[in-house]
């Protein structure tokens, strides 16, 4: 039992206010502006073993009162356990049932506080013997209990114990989610096997490895990742929090048979590395069976991913030759993918390699490169992304986009359709790229962009480069409706205008194809909470111009949400609830 909590919440929580004083206090105007976020000290536990939970509270000039909520919640069987008391009878913080009145209290600002462990407001949270996912709340309710303000989640592992893979998988196999998983060396899926991981599963690499830990589905393999909204998939770095980095492992590649615009016998670094026509190998590996990618094949199937997070990939395979977070190679129509998030990655959060596989519910963040990237012929499509980085982790560029490094007039031509995408930069030079815009098209590049927020980046918020890139846009390749910019070209201290945004001879396209390069604007996109990047809010406020009219409706295709009615990533519903994790190693390290 906890003696006297409100005398331990005074250490964290403002002074106690009177319910009859609420209406007149300046806080009940900026009623849920606060920011907060909880997490535990590691992943994955064995039924037993203690778990402490912490948490920041920014409260922004929001002092509440709010009533406060914890449980934990076994996410294969539904069931809440309330705290303090671990029962499922329902109760706030301090044991109050609803029937009998529930207790809201002020908040304050804290840093790091334990809140559930030795000296925390809640005795230590002991590790049942229920095996899978589960997850830990806080929740913030308004002063009657009833309306919830904001909700705080981490995600824990509950295992058996620790399954190590270093061996190719050549047969069907189940990743399950009692059981951690780590992964050593390259492991490939291979010989018409299929890897389907469980929901709620812990998959992670192991730093150091050579070759770099990773998982590869090949052209003879497939994988099947399906998560939930409640159990995501989370394949992540095994060094503990606070220690991890960027590149600790490789990250997830699958390769495919559709077509690719490579030409035979392709000269990488002064050498041939005789491909044949149409494939192609897999950068910074040897060239063989298994890191073939590319065909005939428009509808390959290289499997679905479904809520996954892939967290500080990257390991570099050679010289300039990383791997992305996600990787589709040549992947064809039938692959799936939506909610996926890429966290801390080395290389890029997203990358394409021809083929024609699409994706939604992309978050991205806090990368070493690019957020989106495609080339060498990719068909595909896009809707829904968010795309974020801080001072303290500077990328690089929002889109790059190649029809062909190795031969700019290559067929098929990248020509992908995105829609509903925020960009959000650092503020800062890239990592190694002084050129790093928002948008940038090159190498002969085509593409179909819509609903486009770009903002905060050193370089230009848009930039087709070279005049046979810029040419696309008259031979109606690249087409463009709805691009917000603000805060860019910081660089070079540019204007908070289109035209100061925008590369110099981009703009000239701009104003001369108002038929293909429309409704270009600088304006504030007044975000909720963008910048609290533990915690971030990227939708709009209510006056922000993304809800405006006009903007484009996607195509009714059967995979476009046609019916959306705002630009950028995210409209008024928060999509990115509960399955992400935005939490910043800086902000959670011990």
């Amino acid at each position: 039992m906890i003696q006297n909590p409100i005398r331990q919440l005074k250490s964290v929580l403002a002074p106690a206010l009177c319910l009859a004083a609420l209406a007149s206090t300046p806080a009940a105007a900026q009623f849920g502006t606060f920011a907060s976020y909880i997490w535990s000290d590691k992943y994955t536990y064995q039924p037993g073993e203690s778990i402490t939970v912490r948490w920041t509270v920014k409260t922004n000039g929001d002092t509440g009162p709010y009533v406060l909520v914890a449980y934990r919640q076994n996410n294969q069987t539904g069931k809440k356990y309330y705290l303090p008391a671990g029962t499922e009878t329902a109760t706030d913080i301090f044991g109050n049932k609803p029937a009998d009145g529930m207790n809201p209290i002020p908040i304050g600002d804290t840093t790091k506080q334990i809140l559930a462990g030795e000296g925390g407001l809640i005795p230590p949270l002991s590790v049942p013997e229920q095996y899978g996912m589960h997850t830990l709340v806080v929740q913030f309710r308004d002063p009657s209990g009833i309306r919830i303000i904001k909700s705080n989640y981490m995600k824990i592992g509950v295992v058996k114990g620790t399954t190590l893979i270093d061996s190719n998988i050549t047969e069907n196999r189940t990743l399950t989610n009692d059981t951690l998983w780590q992964v050593k060396g390259n492991v490939f899926v291979k010989g018409g096997a299929t890897l389907t991981i469980e929901p709620g599963t812990f998959i992670m690499g192991l730093p150091g490895s050579q070759p770099a830990s990773a998982l590869l589905i090949t052209r003879e393999g497939r994988i099947v990742a399906e998560g939930t909204k409640s159990r995501p998939i989370v394949m992540t770095s095994s060094l503990p929090f606070g220690e991890r980095q960027r590149g600790d492992w490789g990250g997830l590649v699958m390769m495919g048979r559709a077509p690719i615009n490579v030409g035979a016998n392709v000269t990488v670094g002064g050498q041939p590395v005789g491909n044949p026509e149409g494939e192609f190998f897999l950068e910074g590996l040897p060239g063989n069976p298994d890191t073939t990618y590319g065909g005939t094949d428009p509808e390959h199937d290289c499997g679905s991913l479904r809520y996954v997070r892939v967290e500080y990939a990257g390991s570099i395979f050679a010289p300039n030759s990383e791997l992305n977070a996600f990787t589709w190679a040549g992947c064809g129509s039938k692959t799936k993918a939506e909610y996926l998030q890429a966290s801390y990655g080395l290389d890029d959060a997203f990358e394409w390699f021809g083929g024609s596989a699409s994706a939604r519910y992309l978050v991205g963040g806090l990368g070493a490169d690019d957020f989106v990237d495609y080339q060498l012929g990719w068909t595909g499509k896009a809707q829904f992304g968010l795309f974020y980085q801080s001072p303290d982790e500077r990328g690089n560029r929002g889109i790059e986009a190649d029809n062909s490094e190795y031969l700019a007039t290559a067929s098929p031509l990248s020509k992908p359709q995105l829609y509903n995408m925020t960009f959000i930069g650092s503020k800062n030079q890239g990592v190694d790229e002084p050129n790093s815009p928002g948008i940038y098209l090159r190498r002969n590049a085509g593409g179909i962009l819509a609903n486009m927020l770009v903002s905060d980046f050193y370089s230009t918020g848009f930039f087709l480069d070279g005049s046979n890139t810029q040419s696309q846009v008259g031979a109606g390749n690249i087409t463009v409706d709805g691009v917000l910019l603000w805060g860019n070209g910081i660089g070079t201290n540019s204007p908070n205008t289109v035209e100061g945004q925008v590369q110099p001879q981009s703009y000239a396209l701009i104003t001369g194809n108002p038929d293909k390069m429309k409704n270009f604007t600088a304006e504030n996109p007044r975000f909720r909470r963008a910048f609290e990047y533990s915690d971030p809010d990227f939708r709009g406020q209510f006056n922000s111009p993304l809800y405006r009219l006009g903007w484009v409706a996607p195509p009714d295709d059967g995979f476009f949400d046609s019916t959306v009615t705002f630009l950028g990533g995210i409209g008024e519903y928060d999509w990115t609830e509960e399955w992400t994790s935005f939490l910043r190693d800086f902000d959670i390290k011990p």
